[in-house]
């Protein structure tokens, strides 16, 4: 049943006005609506609803992800945007903090929203 349904991408945070401004105006997301406990952005195949909740501790691993096309040219797109790409020990990860899996023949990096989410490009 619910194969054939649209899903929704759910991330917390805690402040409604730095999240709008970080997904909206840095990531460059369409907003859709907003009100006290949520802040809705348009993706493909789901919309991205950025959820109010109280403090809470981030997860240490990705909490969402985009597929790009070109992701040296994404990473250098949002860089230029001012976001800051992570850095891991123990991973090989190139100037744009992109990291290419054993056999893979494509890599991936990841970047923090306001709240410490963990977002990734792959």
């Amino acid at each position: 049943m619910l194969g054939a349904c649209t899903p929704k991408a759910m991330i917390p945070i805690t402040d409604l006005e730095a999240a709008k401004a970080f997904y909206g105006q840095i990531l460059q997301l369409e907003f859709l609506e907003e009100n006290q406990a949520f802040v809705v952005f348009a993706g493909i195949g789901a919309n991205l609803h950025l959820e109010k909740v109280r403090p809470f501790t981030p997860h240490p691993f990705t909490t969402f992800g985009w597929s790009v096309a070109d992701v040296p040219a994404a990473a250098r797109h949002l860089a230029g945007r001012g976001v800051k790409f992570e850095r891991f020990e123990g991973m090989v990860q190139d100037e744009l903090g992109i990291w290419i899996p054993p056999g893979a023949d494509h890599g991936v990096c990841w970047f923090k929203d306001p709240d410490g989410n963990l977002l990734s490009l792959s």
